[in-house]
Order: structure tokens, then C-alpha cells, then sequence
């Protein structure tokens, strides 16, 4: 039978030396052997117990607790307990990474921010995550399951909600700059997002225009769980387009 000193032991299963002295002192896991000096001694059967232990513990279980189910838990409860557990944390990281997502897309929409108004943003995208968007109050089921499916996501980052981040930034740019919707700055601002809609709303310009309609309105932005947009670069937008296509019957 193999022994093992309790710095193999620590360095073996990466436990403090502390860790382990402790275990023994309340009675978690006595070594199987102590020299003549108290040396403690760890049996492979030790270090098997060492691991249970350790599993355990990353269930955020007490070590009052292990020590009742130590004994009574298999194998087989245990890698299922720490596969749940995974499961919950990786559903918490996955939460998270969307919310930081959803932080950065702001960050980026708004341009630059100080960090008294950090606090805010990041509680804001909690709570928009947590709602329960009202999409039928505006939409007819088959509307709805096409805007689900085709609306880039603040959360879920990526190129698609950049383009519309990209476009909303150009035109508050153009509006500081004090361009006017006829300019050709502005004009192809309002082509990009003709593009882009024809792509977001799979060609169906009734459902875009129903949709920019009840855009429009930052209550019934955040009813449908989106983030609201200015009203006036909205109607800059409305503008701009509608000069693009009045120029583009002439032509």
C-alpha cells in the first residue's frame, strides 16, 4: 500500500498543507497512518476521500454536511450533483455575457460614458433582460416569430447589431454636425438602412414600416423589451429616407 506525506498529498490534489491539518483536527478525514512523530500519512483510499471532499465542497456544500453524506453518497450522486452544479454556473456565466454584451452595445450606441453612469446601465440591462416583452399587443403571431428571429440582439453582440449601432452613431453625428437630411452624407446613411431593413424584415416593407412606427415610441420601444432610440434622430432618419426615395422616382 502506498503513504503519502501530507506536502505530497497537498501538491498531489493542489490542497493546502493547512487544508488538510484541518480536515484532521475536526475529524473530516483522519490520515490512515502517523508516525512516531505525528507525521501524517495519507492512504490511496485517503486521497479518494480527499477528492469526494473536494467535489463536495465545489457543490457549496458545509463541511458539516460532507461529513453526514460522505459516506452514503456514490459515485454516480456525486458526478450528477457536480454536473448540476456546472450547469448552474454555466447558466449564471451565460447570463452574465449577455448583460456585459448588452452593456457594451450601449456603451458603444451612446459614445463615451463616466462611471457614475455605469451603475445605471448595468442595472438597466438586468431588469430589460428579466422583462417579459408584450410582442402581441403590436404584432400578429406570424409578425412576431419573423422580428424574434431576424432582430439583431443587444445581448448576444456580434456584426449584426453593430451595423444598426454604426448607422444610429452616423446619424446623431450628423445631427451634431448639423447636416441636413438632403445632404449625401445623410442620404447614404438612409440607403445603408433601406438595405439593411429589406434584410432585417426578409423584404416585407409593411411589417418594417409597422415596426419603425411603434420605434418611434420609447414606451412601446421598451414594451417590446428594446432600447429606446431618440425620437429625433428617428424623425432625422424618416426624412432622410423619404427625400432617397422621392429621388430615386425622379431618376
Amino acid at each position: 500500500m502506498n503513504f503519502y506525506s501530507t506536502g505530497e498529498v497537498a501538491k498531489k490534489l493542489d490542497i493546502s498543507v493547512r487544508t488538510l491539518r484541518y480536515y484532521d483536527q475536526i475529524g473530516l478525514l483522519i490520515p490512515s497512518q502517523k508516525d512516531e512523530y505525528g507525521k501524517r500519512l495519507y492512504s490511496d483510499s485517503d486521497l479518494l476521500i480527499l477528492q469526494k471532499i473536494t467535489i463536495l465542497k465545489m457543490l457549496n456544500l458545509s463541511l458539516h454536511d460532507i461529513e453526514k453524506i460522505l459516506s452514503k453518497i456514490t459515485i454516480k450522486q456525486l458526478l450528477q450533483a457536480h454536473r448540476e452544479s456546472l450547469e448552474l454556473q454555466l447558466n449564471e456565466l451565460s447570463e452574465s455575457i449577455k448583460n456585459t454584451n448588452t452593456i457594451i452595445s450601449i456603451v458603444h450606441l451612446e459614445g463615451e460614458i463616466n462611471w457614475e453612469q455605469l451603475i445605471p446601465l448595468i442595472q438597466e440591462a438586468k431588469n430589460r433582460e428579466k422583462a417579459n416583452p408584450n410582442w402581441s399587443k403590436y404584432f400578429e403571431e406570424q409578425e412576431e416569430d419573423t422580428l424574434k428571429a431576424t432582430l439583431p440582439k443587444m445581448e448576444e453582440g456580434g456584426p449584426e447589431i453593430k451595423k444598426w449601432i454604426n448607422v444610429t452613431r452616423r446619424l446623431d453625428l450628423c445631427m451634431q454636425k448639423g447636416v441636413l437630411p438632403e445632404s449625401e452624407e445623410a442620404q447614404i446613411i438612409a440607403e445603408d438602412v433601406l438595405i439593411l431593413s429589406d434584410e432585417l424584415f426578409r423584404g416585407d416593407k409593411e411589417l418594417a414600416n409597422k415596426f419603425y412606427e411603434i420605434r418611434k415610441s420609447e414606451e412601446k420601444s421598451k414594451d417590446i423589451n428594446l432600447y429606446p432610440v431618440k425620437g429625433e434622430l428617428l424623425e432625422f432618419l424618416e426624412k432622410a429616407i423619404e427625400i432617397y426615395e422621392k429621388n430615386k422616382v425622379l431618376v
